[in-house]
C-alpha cells in the first residue's frame, strides 16, 4: 500500500484565505472553488460581487482539474482548435481556463477553481492560494 496525501481543512483554509487576499488587492469579485483529489468540493467562496453563475462555474472548473490531473485550460484550448466532440466527454463541465491542480510529490491531492474576472486572471487567484501551502 502507498501513503497518500490529502487536503486538511487547514491547507484549504490558507488556501482561500490567500486567493481572496489576491483578488481583493486586485478588486475582483470572485468564487473560489476547492475540491480534493476526486472532485468533491472542499470549500467554497462567493466574494461580495461575484456573479451568480461563478458559484456552478468555479467548482466545475476545480473538478475538471482535479480528474484530469492538469489545468482545465488544456481542455478548452482542445476545443478550440476544433476537436468540439470534446465537450461531450463524460462527468467534465468545466472545461475553461481557470482550474489548476494541485501536486504533492507527483500525486494530484486536489484543485482550486476560479470563475468571476477573465480566464487568466482567474488562474493568477488560483496559483497565489496554492503558493499559501507551498505547492
Amino acid at each position: 500500500m502507498k501513503t497518500k496525501y490529502v487536503l486538511e481543512l487547514a491547507d484549504v483554509k490558507a488556501i482561500a484565505a490567500a486567493a481572496e487576499a489576491f483578488a481583493l488587492k486586485h478588486q475582483w469579485a470572485v468564487t473560489i472553488a476547492i475540491v480534493d483529489d476526486g472532485g468533491h468540493l472542499l470549500w467554497l467562496q462567493r466574494l461580495d460581487g461575484a456573479t451568480p453563475i461563478s458559484a456552478h462555474i468555479a467548482p466545475a472548473k476545480a473538478h475538471t482539474a482535479a480528474l484530469g490531473r492538469r489545468e482545465s485550460k488544456i481542455y478548452e484550448d482542445v476545443i478550440n482548435q476544433g476537436r468540439t466532440s470534446f465537450l461531450s466527454a463524460p462527468g467534465i463541465q468545466g472545461m475553461l481556463e481557470g482550474g489548476v491542480p494541485l501536486f504533492k510529490e507527483g500525486y494530484c491531492i486536489g484543485a482550486v477553481g476560479v470563475s468571476g474576472v477573465k480566464s487568466n486572471e482567474d488562474v493568477l487567484i488560483a496559483k497565489a492560494g496554492i503558493a499559501a501551502i507551498g505547492l
